[in-house]
């Protein structure tokens, strides 16, 4: 189901899975797309040592994983268009659609990624396959009704945690970066758009699983300040260290740089505030002022001990003099 084209009526895709299967489904996709590629390489090479098509197959070749792949895709097809006979060629022509390089990504909820889908977005992420992923971050399963997911923080008010969630939230950026090979970002737009620009391109450049995960606020926030302010919430958000950005980017290893990059300054907004601006937080408050302050004070020394421990892991992986490749 195609969403928009361009004048040769190409452009991206769509093609919807199961909730819990978004994972194993879109890995299918992204193994078949790089398999059915490197089939049309085959054929492409042995064009390559025809006098008709050398040089414009092996550049194809040479470049195929790259953004130069549509281009030189063109010209590879006008070149096949003068020999229609050649079953090479015929091939090429039949297989148009594999000529540029494809951008594959995988879209879902906290709900799918920190919880009913985890497994599969595990194992996905432990491989070496060339694809992305961009979880939604809600923190609760907002197209269900707002029950309380793995991703929902200490003391948000929620379905099934009425009282106020009495667990942490799952660190799933930094269970993703203990793979070392899987690109790791999170961002939120209106604390920082160049940074979610700068995440989403490194995302795609990289050769193998890349993760982004996009703080959203949603409905079963409550924003007092109404959803037409959320963007101002995130950047409230990242100011009272409720949420970091970052990003680790496993090639810098190989550059004697550190890998992982703290995008979000040390917290320098009182947290309660933040709190007090959302219904999901404040409305505990009203209902059981001692448990609210209990679990506030747990979810505001989880945030900062976040902070700490990415500082930490930083630090940890910080090059030591003489290590650059």
């Amino acid at each position: 189901s195609p969403y928009a084209t361009t004048a040769e009526g190409k452009g991206p895709a769509w093609a919807n899975s199961l909730f819990e299967d978004n994972a194993e489904f879109g890995y299918g996709m992204a193994v078949s797309m790089r398999t059915r590629r490197d089939a049309l390489a085959v054929v492409i090479r042995r064009m390559a040592k025809k006098p008709n098509f050398g040089r414009t197959a092996r550049t194809w070749v040479e470049k195929r994983n790259t953004p130069d792949a549509a281009g030189l895709g063109d010209a590879l097809v006008a070149l096949c268009k003068l020999y229609p006979e050649d079953p090479d060629a015929k091939f090429v022509l039949a297989n148009t659609d594999l000529l540029p390089r494809p951008s594959m990504w995988l879209f879902g909820g906290d709900g799918w990624a920190y919880d009913i889908g985890y497994g599969g977005l595990d194992h996905i992420l432990a491989s070496r396959e060339n694809f992305n992923v961009l979880v939604f971050d809600t923190e609760v399963y907002s197209n269900t009704g707002g029950q309380s997911s793995k991703a929902t923080p200490t003391g948000a008010v929620a379905r099934f945690a009425d009282g106020g969630k009495i667990t942490g939230k799952k660190d799933l950026a930094q269970i993703a970066m203990s793979y070392g090979h899987v690109y790791v970002a999170q961002v939120a737009m209106g604390a920082n758009p160049a940074q979610t620009l700068r995440a989403i391109k490194e995302a795609e450049s990289y050769d193998g699983p890349s993760l982004i995960i996009a703080y959203a606020p949603c409905i079963n926030h409550g924003l007092k300040a109404g959803m037409n302010r959320s963007m101002l919430e995130m950047k409230k958000a990242v100011r009272a260290g409720y949420w970091n950005l970052l990003r680790f980017d496993p090639r810098l290893v190989d550059q004697g740089k550190n890998p992982l990059q703290i995008d979000s300054a040390k917290p320098n907004e009182p947290y309660d505030a933040f709190l007090k601006g959302e219904v999901r937080y404040a409305s505990l408050s009203m209902k059981n002022p001692e448990r609210a302050a209990e679990l506030y004070a747990a979810s505001e020394k989880a945030a900062l001990g976040r902070y700490d421990s990415l500082l930490s892991r930083r630090d940890s992986l910080e090059p030591k003099e003489g290590e650059a490749k």
